[in-house]
């Protein structure tokens, strides 16, 4: 009689512990904390766009990044579905410091033991927009001896660093406030590798386009599949599978194996699961894209990427010179990045635009065509008037994207018949004041050493905590790291499950699927000065 009362004792004990599990799970998931995503400049605004449409809140662009609110479930979206994110931070600590015995200090106040373990390794990454700190390097190294120190005086022992696969990745910010006075904000980093790399790409070509780049200018057209989509010099295909994961709205981290978020504490491996198999905001695409380039290198190495991809029955590669370009049967759109003259030489670049112009004007009548590119001297010979011009940076170049509305006619004949060059939100950012002036200053400012993603964070603020979110003590799964990311690429339809982990990086390998950190805004500057 007694043990029945006491095995009926534990069931009520285990069913409350299990209660206590599932409500810790559920607070956990939902609670709402500040994250950073980081992107390219120029492409702030459309950033911005896709948080809001994710569902993200309290969305606020700023130089270079956009900050926003929302709960674990959304920083795994945010990592998986954006397509102009490089990566996504999440603020721990904001601090003060005049020296680097601050920044020591000031580290050293987190309990790392919340994030770290002694059996992980990790890594620091640096930015320094500082008089008094002008080396971002040793701002890491400061950073990585404050950790290591306080584990040592706890432990007697020290968790290693890994600068390669770390299990969790730290991202330092540090900006000048005042004279004498930088402001530190220390981040945990959610992607681990930038977003941009996607997965998909198996060859490339000299320069190639960076993913990220290319989806935001695809975005900045407007389009979303509903016509043709041509690049007739494609190179490896990068703006043809960016647009053919915008035309199906499919999530560009299908062909990633692994995210940094995936090696923390708190991990919910059925949360992330759940989101990488649902597929009902996907769409069918009822155009077609195709790509052209005069280089078989590059139309076989395009081909093969696209085939990663699974997209080969939306995409057609052909090798042809941009000079026999004909008028397209459908309705088109044309997005296009040819040689400027700096990493890629052309015999004849100042030729090659006016073949552009010249195509454009005879052969793409009725249609709209985007051109990225670094020379005015190029645009010129071009010989067309562009409707918009758009400053963007490609690596350390400042560019400009450019759209030509080609209509058959004269333009009076065109406007005469309610033929509209413009629309009115053209029209708004044709007539911003020192729009030009003010990119290229902030280009002056730049450090020539530093990449385009690595600067900046640094027109936002965040209070100090008011409250930490609990975390779980889970291991996280692991078996991916010995996945070939070439698997299983090649019938879009043939999905498997990702919970086999084994066929994760590819969209076609997909089967049936079925600090609460309270920071507030104040004046904290994550950019560059404004002008």
């Amino acid at each position: 009689m007694k043990s029945e009362k006491f095995a009926a004792a534990l069931k009520i004990i285990k069913n409350y512990f299990v209660t206590l599990h599932h409500i810790y799970n559920e607070t956990s998931m939902t609670q709402q904390f500040e994250m950073i995503a980081k992107t390219f400049m120029g492409l702030e605004p459309v950033l911005a766009n896709e948080l809001t449409q994710l569902g993200a809140e309290n969305v606020q662009p700023g130089r270079r990044m956009v900050t926003f609110t929302g709960d674990k479930k959304l920083m795994y979206r945010a990592n998986f579905q954006l397509h102009t994110a490089i990566r996504i931070l999440k603020p721990i600590k904001c601090f003060n410091a005049q020296s680097a015995d601050d920044v020591y200090e000031g580290v050293k106040t987190v309990d790392w033991s919340e994030f770290l373990s002694l059996d992980k390794t990790f890594a620091v990454d640096s930015v320094v927009f500082s008089e008094e700190f002008r080396h971002s390097k040793f701002v890491a190294y400061k950073v990585k001896d404050a950790i290591v120190d306080q584990f040592r005086e706890k432990t007697g022992s020290r968790p290693n660093i890994s600068i390669a696969n770390p299990d969790i990745r730290l991202h330092i910010h540090i900006a000048d406030v005042a004279p004498g006075k930088s402001e530190c904000t220390l981040c945990l980093d959610s992607s681990g590798e930038s977003l941009h790399r996607r997965g998909y790409r198996q060859e490339s070509v000299e320069a190639p386009l960076n993913e990220v780049l290319a989806a935001g200018m695809i975005l900045m057209t407007g389009w979303h599949g509903e016509t043709d989509f041509i690049d007739p010099m494609c190179g490896s295909g990068t703006l043809l599978i960016e647009a053919a994961l915008i035309a199906h709205n499919m999530a560009p981290g299908l062909f990633r194996k692994e995210y940094a978020f995936e090696k923390w504490p708190d991990f919910d491996a059925d949360l992330f699961d759940e989101i990488y198999n649902d597929d009902s905001q996907e769409r069918e695409f009822n155009h077609h894209i195709y790509g052209y380039d005069v280089d078989i290198k590059a139309v076989n190495t395009a081909r093969l990427n696209v085939k990663a991809a699974g997209l080969t029955s939306d995409i057609t590669v052909t090798e042809q010179d941009f000079k026999l370009f004909t008028q397209p049967k459908e309705k088109s759109i044309m997005v296009t990045n040819p040689p400027y003259g700096e990493r890629i030489s052309t015999s004849d670049l100042l030729g090659t635009y006016k073949t552009i112009g010249e195509r454009l004007k005879h052969q793409f009548t009725g249609n709209d065509a985007w051109v990225l590119s670094y020379r005015e001297e190029c645009f010129d010979q071009i010989g067309l008037k562009p409707s918009i011009k758009i400053p963007l940076y490609n690596g350390s170049l400042e560019c400009e994207f450019r759209k030509y509305q080609m209509f058959d006619g004269k333009m009076k004949v065109f406007r005469s018949e309610g033929g509209a060059v413009k629309t009115e939100e053209e029209k708004r950012q044709m007539a911003e004041k020192h729009r030009f002036k003010k990119e290229r200053e902030f280009k002056k400012r730049l450090d020539e050493q530093e990449e385009n993603e690595g600067a900046d964070i640094r027109d936002f603020k965040f209070h100090s905590l008011e409250k930490r979110e609990p975390r779980k003590a889970r291991e996280p799964r692991d078996s991916r790291n010995s996945r070939d990311p070439r698997e299983s690429k090649n019938s879009r339809n043939s999905r498997g499950s990702r919970n086999s982990r084994d066929s994760r990086g590819s969209r076609d390998s997909r089967g049936s699927r079925d600090f609460n950190k309270s920071f507030k805004r104040n004046n904290r500057r994550f950019g560059d000065d404004e002008d």
